[in-house]
């Protein structure tokens, strides 16, 4: 377990931290935005596309856990282990950020995404690289860890599974707003109008989730792990 003033200090970077990513979903909305503005593209298509991408909603989901840790750390007697919402939630989002940074490193750099303009560099670095790798270090060096329940893949499985559907679903009931396309898909290997259809797609899904489950896996184990090599402390809930 970490000193009282090591707890204190990431707190302070887990603040930062998720201040700074939502300064990068903003500076990245606001570029989409302007672009559609100025080649007359429907607005509201294109921010609805634009909050239906994983990464946008990961980096959200990791700001607002960063948040509520570096307040909860604050308020709290520093010598605690995390609330178990708290736990849930950064299990979660550590999850998701992890897969984010691998899939766009490995699949996507240097690909445009259809998120209404192109992408801002420093925004974008801290969305797809810096967030990601932050929160495996606060998964591996945070304080105050918690012992999960390993039930707790499950509850960290839920949101990508969520996102996955929802996506399939509304892609062809969406106009694209640049290309004039019937349809479209956050990112190319879910859009089954590409070379491959349906059987490609159903492969990255199947690939996909195998990582989910590993990742989330390994976020729960190293947080039991840690609490069990962490002298007794006062538990709180």
């Amino acid at each position: 377990m970490r000193s009282p003033a090591f707890t204190t200090t990431w707190s302070i970077l887990r603040l930062v931290m998720g201040l700074v990513i939502v300064a990068a979903v903003v500076t990245q909305l606001v570029a989409s935005v302007a672009t559609t503005v100025e080649l007359g593209r429907d607005l509201g298509t294109v921010i609805a596309n634009f909050f239906s991408f994983f990464t946008i909603l990961s980096n959200v989901l990791a700001a607002s856990v960063l948040l509520w840790a570096g307040i909860d750390a604050r308020r709290r007697d520093r010598t605690a282990v995390e609330s178990p919402a708290l736990a849930t939630a950064l299990a979660c989002a550590t999850t998701a950020m992890i897969i984010t940074g691998i899939v766009y490193n490995l699949l996507l750099r240097g690909i445009t995404l259809p998120q209404g303009s192109e992408p801002v560099p420093w925004s974008n670095e801290v969305l797809h690289l810096i967030g990601p790798l932050f929160l495996l270090l606060d998964l591996l060096f945070g304080p105050r860890r918690r012992d999960l329940p390993w039930r707790s893949v499950l509850v960290v499985l839920a949101f990508p599974l969520v996102w996955v559907t929802y996506t399939l679903l509304r892609g062809p009931l969406v106009t694209n707003p640049a290309t004039g396309d019937p349809w479209w898909y956050p990112y190319p290997f879910l859009n089954p109008n590409n070379p491959g259809g349906w059987p490609s797609v159903l492969v990255y899904i199947a690939g996909i989730s195998i990582a989910f489950v590993a990742v989330g896996a390994f976020t729960v184990w190293i947080g039991r792990r840690r609490a069990a090599a962490a002298e007794p402390v006062t538990v709180t809930s």
